[in-house]
């Protein structure tokens, strides 16, 4: 049976996950970004955030942790909160874009089970990679991971249909390019192992995720 006969009738659209997804997110960053802006609370609670929820790689060292099990649930929170309004909705209009196709092709189920290990997968990338005393927060770790998995199917829908391999090149490249220009852009600030971390965990569990949904009883 083809991908397309396989998923007939289950079109592209925002489902419940996407917009749960959403919400986690934007509850912190409606309360943080009212206080940024003085409507209530004090400006510093953005900062506050990020101490408890954010990634800091020190507390994989010898950093006291602010509460318990802290160096363990960073590895999930810092998806949850944004450095700024701004931040978060470019993250959220990345969500609401790359969502949909996947959760048309594996179900919402193995959707949140690609999220999550591409959340852990772009803090590990992070931990890893990167030697910043800053916290690292945002969702697009776990966006990455969306997009690499994507790139896995694409790549292998192309080569059982036969097909040119250029789409996944140009994929690539523009990836690349984007990271780079962010980079650029925010003067060096840009958490590109976080990007690197979550795209590689979303090209490893992505096949056994598809695999999955084939299975019907």
């Amino acid at each position: 049976m083809s991908r397309s006969d396989h998923h007939k009738g289950r079109g592209p659209g925002n489902a419940a996950v996407d917009w749960a997804l959403f919400l986690l997110c934007l509850i912190p960053e409606a309360v943080l970004a009212g206080a940024d802006l003085g409507l209530w609370g004090r400006p510093e609670w953005r900062q506050t955030a990020w101490a408890y929820a954010g990634f800091w790689s020190g507390l994989l060292g010898n950093w006291r942790p602010n509460y318990p099990f802290q160096a363990l649930l960073m590895f999930s929170s810092y998806g949850f909160i944004h450095a700024s309004l701004s931040h978060f909705t470019l993250n959220m209009l990345t969500l609401f874009s790359v969502a949909p196709p996947i959760v048309a092709r594996i179900g919402q189920g193995r959707f949140l089970a690609l999220y999550v290990a591409s959340l852990i997968g772009g803090a590990a990338g992070f931990a890893l990679l990167s030697n910043a005393i800053a916290p690292m927060v945002g969702a697009s770790g776990a966006l990455f991971g969306l997009i690499g998995a994507a790139i896995a199917w694409e790549y292998d829908d192309l080569r059982a249909e036969g097909a040119s391999l250029a789409p996944v090149g140009r994929a690539l490249l523009l990836l690349a390019g984007l990271n780079l220009l962010l980079w650029w852009a925010m003067n060096g600030h840009l958490a590109w192992e976080t990007h690197l971390g979550g795209f590689i965990a979303g090209l490893i569990v992505a096949r056994p995720l598809d695999r999955a949904s084939s299975v019907r009883f």
